[in-house]
């Protein structure tokens, strides 16, 4: 009998995150400072980020090391466990085999803390006394709060306002961790203020949010900033995934024909597939990549890839990314960590080098396949995952169509227990396919 879940040991856990800029095909554009639209410097970024992420953003070494520090939180979750999703492949009387890798199993729910415990400890490393951020769906605010909590040193999170409202427990989570959360816009910064007056009834967005927190990280001398996708180091923390999912397929002799992951900022597309996008690129293997949108915000689908600010104040710099615009403010659909108007540079040029595809789904269909993928495999997935999970299912669908015998990988990026507000909504028919 196939394996259901395939482990490894803690001591097979990566020690070294995969940096792929040394590897790009095509090399990225550089950031723009927004003040006089010259490349940035480092000591650009010094108001925001501590030396050593700014040195990761840039880095042209293909390996970095994980500290010993991170490795040792790491182990709370670390490795997480890769599936063979028997039951789904039985409803869908599939001939494909679909892996998924569950990053549900961290503190936090979700593949968030692969990041924010290297990005505080580095913090912590550098004096840093007080962080600020955004949070789109509570996942990545909530994953800082416990990080923070770690390493005591007190958060501030601007929380988009409509996942503030839809969801409670996320909050509730944030503060369990010792940080502050406020609905955002709010009125502790300029900013928030400005577009409360401009905009009284504005569900929020995460290009507001981060106005916010660069706003008060910059006002404030203790203080810096912390983003928890899109930005290239982020990138790179979350490439144990992929390298712990080869590892595990490689157990049971296996390579996936397909990579698929959800796509808002890129991080949790980037952990599970930039692995397999080296093999890629050095030609050892030719996976398909597919990065799975929400049609309400399809960045890499319908966006420009050109140069945007990464929030609304413009206080950022400016990246070369896919991009609907800096002004965007997406419907206020429940996969909320999927309504950022941009999307990694990295991830960006893969796309427009075509080594990388792009598609996107209406959230009612998504949900649809959620609630297959949590009756089936009964766990309950985030509405973010719900959009890889529809993915795997239609790739799947076309295997029993063709006859073909394709292996299928996906991130389950979370659990949706946090979510089911929204699980509600679908099943009352409230939901839109805004």
């Amino acid at each position: 009998m196939e394996p259901t879940k395939i482990l490894l040991d803690e001591n097979e856990m990566p020690k070294k995150w995969y940096n792929i800029l040394p590897d790009m095909p095509t090399p990225l554009a550089p950031p723009l400072n927004p003040a006089n639209n010259e490349p940035l410097n480092p000591e650009d970024l010094a108001p925001l980020f501590p030396m050593e992420l700014i040195k990761q953003e840039m880095s042209s070494e293909r390996y970095i090391d994980i500290p010993e520090e991170v490795l040792e939180i790491y182990k709370l979750w670390r490795p997480a466990p890769l599936y063979r999703a028997h039951r789904l492949e039985k409803l869908l009387d599939t001939p494909a085999k679909i892996y998924y890798k569950y990053e549900g199993v961290s503190p936090a729910g979700s593949h968030k803390p692969n990041t924010s415990v290297a990005q505080v400890y580095y913090n912590m490393k550098e004096g840093t006394e007080r962080i600020t951020t955004e949070t789109g769906a509570g996942q990545w605010g909530s994953a800082l709060s416990l990080s923070c909590n770690y390493f005591d040193i007190e958060c501030k999170v601007y929380m988009v306002r409509s996942s503030f409202e839809q969801k409670p427990y996320r909050k509730s989570l944030i503060n369990l961790w010792g940080a502050k959360v406020v609905p955002s816009p709010s009125p502790d910064t300029e900013f928030g203020r400005h577009m409360l007056e401009k905009y009284p009834d504005t569900t929020g967005s995460l290009g507001i949010a981060i106005g916010e927190a660069v706003e008060d990280a910059v006002k404030h001398d203790n203080t810096k900033y912390a983003l928890g996708s899109v930005l290239n180091h982020v990138m790179l923390h979350q490439t144990v995934i992929g390298l712990e999912a080869q590892q595990q397929l490689d157990k049971v002799e296996e390579y996936p024909d397909i990579v698929i992951g959800c796509c808002g900022g890129g991080s949790n597309l980037a952990g599970i597939s930039l692995p397999y996008m080296r093999d890629k690129i050095e030609g050892t293997h030719d996976p398909r990549i597919i990065a799975v949108e929400p049609s309400a915000c399809p960045t890499l689908c319908d966006g420009k890839f050109e140069y945007d600010y990464g929030d609304m104040a413009k206080l950022t710099p400016l990246i070369k990314m896919y991009s609907l615009g800096y002004d965007f403010i997406p419907p206020a659909i429940h996969a909320g960590g999927l309504r950022y108007h941009g999307c990694s540079p990295i991830i960006s040029q893969l796309t427009a080098d075509k080594l990388m595809e792009a598609t996107s789904y209406h959230q009612v269909e998504v949900f649809e396949a959620g609630v297959m993928f949590a009756r089936s495999e009964g766990i309950p997935p985030a509405p973010e995952s719900t959009h890889a999970i529809k993915c795997a299912i239609d790739e799947a669908l076309k295997c029993k169509q063709t006859g073909e015998e394709k292996t299928i990988l996906f991130c389950l990026s979370g659990h949706g227990h946090f979510d089911m507000y929204s699980y509600d909504k679908y099943f009352s028919g409230q939901l839109s396919n805004d």
